[in-house]
């Protein structure tokens, strides 16, 4: 009986990755034989947003998915540490102090959010909902006053401008190569920290039984306005990040969450590998989507959760609650 109900979310993972991924395969094969350069040009766009959206759902799966917080401001943090950290980068003329700008400040409001309304709040998902819905808009008509209804975009720092050379497409920026690499050194470094430390381990033990972590003398809700702050700024710094490979305007902040949000249900709550796995999947299916069917290329990501919803409610690397 215990093997035959282990071998059950085995199965439904490999059922909802043989309906994802046969079509896209088979896809991509054709693609590649008809059209090689759009298809590598826009594999390498996909790859490169799936790196901005795992920049920004990695923060939102410490909080929403390892926490259980529902911050659905998380976006407004994502378009704050962007606003902020081009503010600084102008007055500076430094882009790594406009990055370290975006994180500490868009930390330090999430810190703020977590201590004085979260806090008060915990275990009441609707209330949550409502109140960082609330701040969110409040927080978007601020930052309209502050910075306009301009689009506003960073100059990449020299040392990242060069091409790198590429079969079929001759070259690609240098720059959205290394947010790549930076994507997958958070992720790393995210995976050992809650994994291989003690404190990662206290957040870990704290989301399973608060209660008793506490009466073994750790103080809980100080580990938890950490991990608050830290998915905070990340979400900040991909703010600066993505306004230099892509660019910051008003709205940014919802489309952000939008993404933070089918990336975590895609890839499962609280697994920083399942947000990987979950930003690769919908970066990828969205710009292969604009390439090739630009009026419902938006449909690809929805067709995707549902067919991970239908197989693995708990998504592809999460676990049932």
């Amino acid at each position: 009986m215990m093997l035959a109900h282990a071998s059950m979310p085995r199965a439904s993972t490999l059922a909802a990755t043989a309906l994802i991924g046969i079509p896209l395969l088979a896809l991509s094969i054709l693609a590649l034989s008809t059209q090689p350069k759009l298809f590598i040009l826009s594999l390498l766009n996909g790859l490169t947003l799936a790196a901005l959206y795992f920049l920004v759902a990695s923060g939102f799966t410490l909080v929403f998915g390892l926490m259980r917080n529902v911050n659905l401001a998380h976006g407004s943090l994502y378009l704050m540490g962007a606003y902020v950290g081009y503010s600084v980068g102008e007055a500076t003329g430094s882009w790594l102090l406009a990055v370290a700008a975006g994180f500490l400040f868009a930390a330090l409001a999430g810190l703020l959010l977590q201590v004085f309304v979260l806090r008060h709040m915990d275990g009441q998902d609707l209330r949550q909902t409502m109140v960082t819905i609330g701040i969110s808009i409040v927080l978007a008509d601020i930052f309209l006053w502050i910075w306009g209804g301009d689009t506003y975009q960073f100059d990449p720092p020299q040392w990242t401008q060069f091409p790198v050379p590429m079969p079929i497409i001759n070259a690609y920026p240098g720059y959205r190569l290394l947010v790549l690499l930076a994507a997958v050194a958070v992720g790393l470094v995210l995976w050992l920290f809650l994994n291989r430390t003690h404190i990662g381990m206290m957040i870990r033990a704290g989301v399973d039984d608060k209660r008793m972590l506490s009466a073994s003398g750790v103080n809980v809700q100080r580990i938890f306005a950490l991990t608050f702050a830290i998915g905070a700024g990340l979400a900040g710094a991909a703010g600066v990040i993505g306004g230099t490979a892509l660019s910051i305007a008003p709205g940014e902040d919802t489309r952000y969450l939008l993404a933070s949000l089918i990336v975590v249900i895609v890839g499962g709550m609280g697994s920083i590998s399942g947000a990987a796995v979950g930003a690769l999947l919908i970066g990828i299916a969205e710009t292969m989507g604009m390439a090739y069917a630009p009026t419902y290329g938006v449909v690809f990501t929805f067709v995707i959760m549902v067919a991970v919803l239908a197989f693995r409610p708990q998504g592809l690397m999460g676990k049932k609650a």
